[in-house]
């Protein structure tokens, strides 16, 4: 763990170690720290509920201890780097400027108000996130290098929403509240407070807890290829999906990932049901839908037919009512009016006209 950090050395970072009340976060953020390739944690919820500080304290647990903030003003350019097209033609060589994507390498890549920024920004975010390579090109030219960071994007959802195209490719999402549990609100004041008034002094006593994470994350970095899953696993994680009535199979694949980096995490021989079932809701929290049951979903075929023999029938019995044409003119054309209805009147018989012959 780097000691000095380039994007946090202006002031000292509170420990991860010392977060309260954020336990499903914090093992979001681990499991995306020993496995990047899950796609990244989002993480919603109301201002102040430490979503910045966990996203700073996770970088400091990294190798690198880099963090990256991408300000919402940042162009394309400034995210996945440029290519210099004129050495090509001076003397054959592509010159290539890294951006933001190059230097959280290894790192933490945090975007405040991800919901924000341009879709083909966040795109090229999540792709890097997910392949670990960030591929720049131009005019038939192209560059690429790796990527392989953590993503946090966080977002006030009073603020607008992701497109879902965009929000499910997320890995993991977090949904945090405000907290009214007063002993618990109460120890996260004192915390900071203590942490205000002496921050290297409060990083002391969090020392060995903070080093321990290190440990762990260097440890199941190095177990996660050791560990498979059994058809059990795959059945349960098939099961959860269906039953959430997910779009596609990423669901699934980010499932069986993040449930193999929480048995590394834990050090754990295998993965099993157990790891699967701690993970479940950051994997479907974004990407559940509601399945309508067979009563649900729309009429019986013999309640169909009774309601179409009904609706003839009355159809029939109500002569006076406008023809089947019409009445449904008037349902699916807009700004379609009814005919007016016109006076009639009796009379005696109708005698026709002598038709002379040409």
């Amino acid at each position: 763990m780097s000691t000095t950090m380039s994007a946090n050395a202006a002031r000292p970072v509170f420990p991860f170690a010392a977060l309260i009340g954020q336990a499903p976060l914090q093992q979001a953020l681990l499991l995306a720290a020993i496995d990047p390739g899950l796609g990244g944690v989002l993480v919603t919820g109301p201002r102040g509920t430490a979503k910045s500080t966990a996203a700073r304290a996770l970088a400091e647990l990294l190798p690198e201890g880099q963090l990256v903030n991408l300000p919402l003003g940042a162009s394309e350019d400034r995210l996945i780097g440029t290519l210099d097209l004129e050495t090509v033609l001076r003397d054959g060589s592509v010159r290539f400027s890294p951006g933001l994507l190059a230097k959280a390498h290894r790192g933490v890549l945090y975007v405040d108000e991800v919901n924000l920024l341009p879709d083909a920004l966040v795109d090229a975010l999540l792709d890097a996130a997910a392949s670990g390579v960030n591929t720049v090109e131009r005019d038939g030219v192209s560059h690429s290098h790796d990527a392989s960071f953590v993503l946090i994007g966080t977002m006030n959802p009073e603020e607008g929403e992701l497109r879902p195209q965009l929000i499910d490719r997320f890995g993991l999402m977090i949904e945090l509240q405000n907290c009214f549990e007063p002993r618990v609100r109460q120890a996260i004041v004192k915390a900071r407070l203590a942490f205000d008034l002496d921050p290297q002094g409060f990083r002391a006593g969090y020392a060995q807890q903070q080093a321990a994470y290190v440990e762990r994350i260097r440890v199941a970095r190095a177990a996660l290829p050791q560990l498979a899953f059994d058809d059990a696993v795959h059945a349960h994680v098939s099961a959860l999906c269906i039953d959430a009535a997910v779009d596609g199979l990423r669901a699934d694949l980010v499932m069986l990932r993040a449930a193999r980096a929480l048995a590394a995490l834990e050090q754990a021989a295998a993965v099993t049901a157990e790891h699967v079932d701690r993970v479940a809701e950051a994997v479907l929290a974004h990407r559940r839908h509601v399945r309508e049951s067979p009563a649900e979903g729309g009429p019986r075929e013999g309640d169909a037919e009774r309601a179409a023999s009904s609706d003839s029938r009355s159809s029939s019995a109500e002569g006076d009512g406008p023809p089947p044409a019409a009445a449904a003119a008037a349902d699916s054309d807009w700004g379609y009016l009814a005919p007016e209805p016109a006076a009639t009147t009796h009379v005696k018989g109708v005698i026709p006209l002598n038709v002379k012959k040409r």
